[in-house]
């Protein structure tokens, strides 16, 4: 086994040298939010969906459209409105009156990075269409089933601000997200940077440093990636305070929390940490690792209680409290 790990971590330093090239592109053209790119570079090698969450002008489509140009992958913008239809999607049958025949037309969703932008303005039916594709990684036109590209992934963004005419998404749907990342505002020093490259000239075009291709061998590499039984376990203690916190020294968390993660939690903490390690160059998993991703995982999946949001405690709160109890092996 040991030899098995040498080769791994031999195998993950040779393949994740493309990572650092491709965050080096992204910065060329974005100021700051690092921790964004290295959580959707995380999410990308993990193969699960992220929702972002943040107000409007942080970057959030022009980094993903940047992503998309680095690594030569298809891009493809929805602007979620109410009247949107699933059909506007997926696509749909188009009648050709010379051939008398029905013909396919694809939706946006055939693409390799989507951005579905402000998902919670769109009705329920459009995005059970869009969160259907993103479980199942196919779609039915018809009475045809076409699948998705190998490398597919939705990033949501969703605005905490302004919610009047949203349909915010239930809780079930928000759970096929693997990650749920808050974009925060940049520094002054960083704002100044934006500022001036912004009223500069264009804007630098990133190179094509990574393909496609490159990703999904790197996803298959990254779930090789060796976690530790001791690390399996942390993992499971995580989760399951989360549903039972006395029995883990969390008793005063208890009536802050309605429910708790659910086993998809425990499958994106170890998968989304396997990414994180790759993206560091490692060929295992540290509890340092599971700290660092831990979070994003997590708090769209602890739903607080009435008398925590009475106390003002959210589920960051609570999360920071977790890490802090939980024994680190």
């Amino acid at each position: 086994m040991e030899l098995g790990i040498k080769e791994i971590n031999k195998k993950v330093a040779e393949e994740s040298a493309f990572v650092a090239e491709l965050k080096r592109e992204v910065a060329n053209v974005i100021v700051g939010q690092d921790e964004m790119v290295e959580r959707l570079m995380t999410a990308l090698l993990a193969n699960g969906h992220v929702l972002l969450e943040g107000v409007p002008g942080l970057a959030k489509t022009l980094t993903i459209k940047t992503l998309a140009s680095a690594i030569a992958a298809d891009f493809s913008r929805i602007q979620f409105t109410p009247d949107l239809l699933p059909a506007d999607l997926t696509g749909t049958l188009i009648f050709n009156p010379k051939e008398s025949e029905f013909k396919v037309r694809k939706g946006p969703l055939f693409s390799n990075l989507v951005l579905a932008d402000e998902i919670n303005r769109a009705p329920a039916k459009v995005q059970s269409a869009l969160l259907e594709a993103m479980q199942e990684r196919h779609i039915t036109i018809g009475n045809e089933t076409y699948p998705l590209p190998e490398m597919f992934l939705v990033l949501a963004t969703q605005n905490p601000i302004e919610q009047e005419g949203t349909y915010p998404l239930p809780e079930a749907q928000v759970d096929r997200f693997m990650l749920k990342i808050k974009v925060t505002c940049p520094t002054k020093q960083e704002e100044r940077t934006i500022l001036e490259r912004m009223s500069g000239a264009a804007l630098p075009a990133p190179r094509r440093v990574a393909t496609p291709q490159q990703i999904t061998r790197a996803r298959q590499l990254s779930s090789q990636i060796y976690i530790d039984d001791k690390i399996k376990s942390y993992i499971i203690e995580l989760v399951f305070a989360t549903r039972d916190p006395a029995a883990h020294k969390l008793g005063a968390q208890k009536h802050l929390i309605a429910y708790g993660a659910s086993p998809r939690a425990t499958i994106a903490l170890a998968q989304a940490s396997k990414a994180f390690a790759f993206i560091s160059g490692r060929g295992y998993v540290t509890p340092e690792d599971i700290k660092a991703v831990g979070p994003d995982v997590l708090r769209h999946r602890i739903i607080v209680s009435y008398e925590a949001e009475a106390e003002n405690v959210t589920s960051e709160n609570i999360i920071q409290k977790l890490f802090e109890t939980i024994e680190v092996p």
